[in-house]
């Protein structure tokens, strides 16, 4: 049976970053990059607030440079889903969706997060062209122009006031008569002046123009679920904060996550309650989850999964 000092499950900066950092340190790394190879980031048209890319690049480019610089130092880069580990002994044996086995004495996961989105046909299609799930990293591109956020929680709420400093408006949908978020976020959002609550309303339809790969959301049909009264808004950029969902069903019972799912880390470290398994990115991240914040984590599993072998 193949073995390995170190497999890295997921891509994306924080699987591609580990995978540097552990080729470098000569643990000569396999990684499975799963079913969405480079992560989130490949459905982003252009990544500006990554350093080292002054005019902005492509998220799929971005993730091809990552990937190329892994495979530079020896990573051995695999495609394919590891559909199950067994935690209970090291080395751990992992089961691959090609019916192959292998043994890891450390594994670092790096499988992400999904944003969830609202399901229509129309949202998915301007995905790219408009409709995002992450303001901080896609807000500057709306600058002095009307968004919306879709949501009533914390995220949403923080979304629409972090949106509200750079765009001219904001129309932050509702589908109840108040806010899920905490009180202090509530008052926040009610005294900023260019923030609309459009309360009782749902979203039926995203609309805007499409010509070949170009696309251009110009606005989305509402309606009020309590009147039925139906209406465009004119809008540039649709934001959706309706909550992340980690990717770790691999996991459960085998590790420790709090309640939404996120795999617990110890503080200052990626180290899950299994010594030998780290977790990196978006997986372990509920608070920032940005591409360069992965890329740290990533590092950091890589360096102590590096420390861990050593003390063995």
């Amino acid at each position: 049976m193949e073995k390995t000092k170190c497999l890295i499950i997921g891509s994306g900066p924080a699987g591609y970053t580990a995978a540097i950092y552990a080729a470098r340190a000569d643990l000569r790394p396999i990684v499975y990059e799963g079913m969405e190879p480079g992560g989130q980031l490949t459905t982003t048209t252009e990544v500006d607030n990554f350093p080292g890319y002054p005019d902005g690049v492509e998220g799929p480019k971005m993730m091809e440079d990552l990937k190329k610089q892994a495979e530079r130092f020896g990573s051995n880069i695999r495609w394919g889903m590891v559909t199950n580990v067994d935690t209970s002994q090291r080395p751990f044996k992992v089961s691959i969706d090609d019916g192959n086995e292998l043994l890891a004495d450390t594994i670092i996961i790096a499988t992400g997060a999904t944003a969830q989105y609202l399901g229509l046909e129309s949202e998915e299609r301007f995905k790219g062209g408009g409709v995002s799930a992450c303001a901080t990293c896609d807000g500057f591109f709306y600058k002095g122009k009307d968004v919306a956020v879709v949501g009533g929680g914390d995220t949403a709420a923080e979304e629409a006031t972090y949106l509200a400093n750079i765009v001219n408006k904001v129309y932050l949908i509702h589908r109840r008569d108040e806010l899920r978020a905490s009180k202090a976020m509530v008052n926040r959002v009610m005294k900023t002046p260019n923030i609309e609550v459009l309360w009782d309303t749902e979203v039926k339809e995203i609309v805007g123009t499409e010509q070949g790969f170009t696309k251009a959301l110009n606005g989305a049909i509402v309606f009020n679920n309590k009147t039925g009264e139906e209406r465009k808004i004119d809008i540039d950029g649709f934001f959706v904060a309706i909550g992340h969902k980690p990717n770790t069903d691999l996991f459960v019972n085998k590790l420790q996550m709090d309640e939404t799912g996120y795999l617990i880390t110890k503080p200052d470290s990626t180290a899950t309650n299994i010594p030998g398994i780290f977790a990196a990115g978006d997986v372990q991240d509920k608070h920032y989850r940005q591409a360069i914040t992965a890329a740290g984590t990533g590092c950091m599993a890589a360096i102590e999964s590096e420390r861990f072998l050593g003390e063995q």
